[in-house]
């Protein structure tokens, strides 16, 4: 069943021109819950440009000015798609839209073809190469993390980066990274100085992140038995298309949303909470608790793109000898594609690329004004106790400047 929702714009006013931009500001909600939408999709129609909404259904979109004649569209995996001119909505109070819920998708879902969930994700692998890019694309994106300790959140790093690769052509190596990374700018709190920080990866944690694109890098079982165990879910909607849904529930929790017709993979959900030993530190055991993950794709120019990939993991650590649970650390990772260059010959410069090391040893200056206009995921209200958290050391703004 689909629901109605609204779409709560609040225009900043005077609406942001700063390096020739607009700001627009907005909240998505479920018409009938009234419930935030989060993860939303905001982006311009025909135009690679976009972002997305926080928990609680917040956001802010930096455009080009001479974009003010397009059309906003707003999309969510379940409910009809939004689309309004920009130039209606600048300068305009806040307003609310209503979307009556779509008579193409059936309320009690009927399966009109005999096609289980097995053979549904066994032929949207299959058309992999036709449904995503094959020529040499790039992609800016925002990357954040988060690290939390025993129900503290001790330091956050964020990013600007460039992602570069050839194709989605399958890799030999499924765990060796492909694409190449640029570093744009970056900025940390002083929770990197922690003596916790020891007990994370000290690896360059966003090449991680990429990795985690299972369908770029085919990492789903072969085995009969996994797509036996595919059960179909009711078909549901998105961006103007009928979706076919397949999960599993044995083990762990897989999700997959694939477009009808093209057969595409547009978006996963995956949660494994199998405990698992995994390394030796200072006197202490870790063990791995829980993982969590959600990728989406975008629809540009024919082929899927990276829309955003967030994964959250849990790892707790154990004195050796008696066993004893002494601290919790959890890992919240997302990557955010703001525009995708298709087709292209552009490539990252030397003096872009990113070192192989921790994006928290990778010195850069802070640029304020840079971030002011950049698009990122909006802090929400939620996210307050990660502030307060972090602000033991200070005020974000100073550590930004001073780390």
């Amino acid at each position: 069943m689909r629901y109605l929702f609204s779409v709560y714009v609040l225009l900043l006013l005077p609406f942001c021109l700063q390096g020739q931009k607009i700001t627009l500001s907005g909240t998505a909600i479920d018409k009938e819950t009234k419930e935030p939408l989060p993860f939303a999709t905001i982006g311009i129609k025909g135009k690679s440009i976009g972002t997305i909404t926080n928990l609680q259904g917040e956001f802010d979109f930096h455009i080009p000015q001479e974009l003010q004649n397009d059309l906003l569209v707003i999309n969510m995996l379940g409910y009809e798609t939004f689309e309004a001119p920009i130039w209606t909505l600048i300068g305009t109070k806040a307003f609310v839209i209503e979307i009556k819920k779509s008579t193409r998708v059936l309320e009690e879902v009927l399966i009109s073809d005999s096609l289980s969930g097995g053979e549904i994700l066994q032929i949207a692998l299959s058309r992999i190469e036709q449904n995503y890019p094959m020529q040499p694309y790039l992609m800016d994106g925002f990357y954040r993390d988060l690290k939390k300790v025993g129900g503290d959140y001790i330091s956050l790093l964020e990013a600007a980066v460039k992602v570069y690769d050839e194709d989605y052509r399958e890799p030999r190596n499924k765990y060796k990274l492909r694409e190449r990374v640029g570093l744009l700018e970056v900025r940390r709190s002083l929770g990197y100085a922690s003596k916790f920080t020891a007990y994370f990866d000290q690896d360059n944690l966003l090449e991680d992140l990429l990795l985690h694109n299972s369908i770029r890098y085919r990492q789903f079982p072969n085995e009969e038995i996994f797509f036996n165990r595919l059960k179909r879910e009711k078909d549901s909607y998105y961006n103007g298309h009928e979706i076919f849904v397949v999960s599993n529930k044995q083990s762990y929790f897989l999700k997959v949303f694939v477009e009808k017709g093209t057969y595409a993979i547009i978006h996963t959900e995956y949660e494994s909470n199998q405990e698992e030993d995994l390394t030796k530190k200072r006197g202490l055991e870790s063990r791995f608790v829980n993982l969590k993950r959600v990728i989406d794709f975008k629809h540009y120019e024919g082929k899927y793109y990276l829309n955003y990939i967030t994964v959250n993991s849990k790892i707790n650590w154990y004195n050796i000898k008696t066993k004893e649970l002494k601290f919790e650390t959890e890992l919240s990772q997302s990557l955010l594609i703001n525009e995708v260059f298709p087709n292209t010959s552009l490539r990252i410069a030397t003096t872009e690329k990113m070192k192989n090391y921790g994006l928290q040893y990778q010195d850069l200056p802070y640029n304020k004004e840079f971030w002011d206009n950049y698009n990122v995921i909006k802090e929400s209200p939620l996210d307050r106790k990660i502030i307060e958290d972090l602000e033991k050391h200070g005020p974000l703004e100073k550590q930004f400047k001073d780390n």
